[in-house]
């Protein structure tokens, strides 16, 4: 059985190497981060994961056809705080993100994207997501990552966002305040990512929430396609030039809020960019 295992994952890393030209000899150079005892505290596996970026990066090239903007904005190196809009009723935005940075960044980084903590109680997903190098995103992690100089994907706007209606689409919702503490704490530069594409993979008609309170789900949208199975959006996805803050993590919830407005105006900028210059929804 497990001759069996290391067959598949073999075939999946051959998957992915041949989806991207020249992500073999990117991909190699990445190595999980190591804590003292020599492995990864978080569970992440880079032989599972490069394996497990197949579909995701066939989806990437083939399926929504990402294009790239500003992607030198992102250091190569060190600790730094990832900020997007997040939509699309499914997390695909993040998985986009993620793939951006291991295929196309050379040498690639290792992107952890941060959880809701219900995504954790789904029978396999917990295990799954540790191998990959995503975590549940409490403060004590992201102040651990950080301080390994590590990037963190973080979406301000929560599942607020992810599944907002149609009606509301490219509208960013209120930010949190979290990773700004977390940035000014960790004197952590803020990356702005804005994606376009992903509003229109599923609209949503309506939340059936009593659907939703039952599954212990945040939302149950319900689109066109009767579930939310994406269809084959162009996704653009724009990275801002980095931004720095200085301040105190205790300092007055009123002088953190006009930081994070900064932020939240620099990503909306960014999505207004990009639906002015893209050139049809599926194009």
């Amino acid at each position: 059985m497990a001759e069996l295992g290391d067959l598949l994952k073999e075939q999946l890393r051959a998957w992915t190497f041949s989806l991207v030209d020249g992500s073999q000899r990117r991909l190699e150079k990445l190595t999980a981060p190591r804590n003292e005892y020599g492995v990864d505290p978080y569970g992440l596996d880079v032989d599972f994961a490069v394996a497990a970026a197949a579909p995701f990066v066939w989806l990437y090239r083939k399926y929504f056809r990402v294009t790239l903007h500003g992607l030198e904005n992102v250091p190569a190196d060190g600790r730094v705080l990832l900020v997007s809009n997040h939509s699309g009723q499914l997390p695909l935005d993040a998985a986009m993100i993620i793939v951006a940075l291991l295929v196309e960044k050379d040498p690639p980084r290792v992107v952890r994207a941060l959880v809701e903590k219900w995504a954790a109680t789904l029978p396999f997903v917990s295990a799954f997501f540790a191998r990959i190098g995503q975590i549940v995103g409490t403060p004590e992690n992201c102040r651990r990552l950080l301080a390994a100089d590590e990037a963190l994907l973080v979406f301000p706007e929560g599942v607020r966002g992810l599944n907002k209606p149609f009606s509301e689409r490219y509208r960013l919702r209120p930010f949190g305040h979290g990773f700004m503490r977390l940035a000014l704490e960790a004197g952590a530069p803020i990356v702005p990512v804005g994606v376009v594409g992903a509003e229109e993979q599923a609209p949503a008609l309506f939340d059936l929430k009593p659907l939703a309170r039952l599954l212990s789900m945040p939302a149950f949208p319900v689109t066109p396609t009767l579930l939310p199975f994406p269809l084959p959006t162009r996704y653009h996805i724009h990275f801002g030039a980095p931004l720095r803050f200085a301040g105190s993590p205790d300092e007055e919830d009123a002088e953190t809020e006009k930081k994070v407005a900064e932020v939240q105006a620099a990503v909306q900028g960014l999505l207004e960019q990009g639906l002015a210059e893209r050139t049809g929804i599926f194009t």
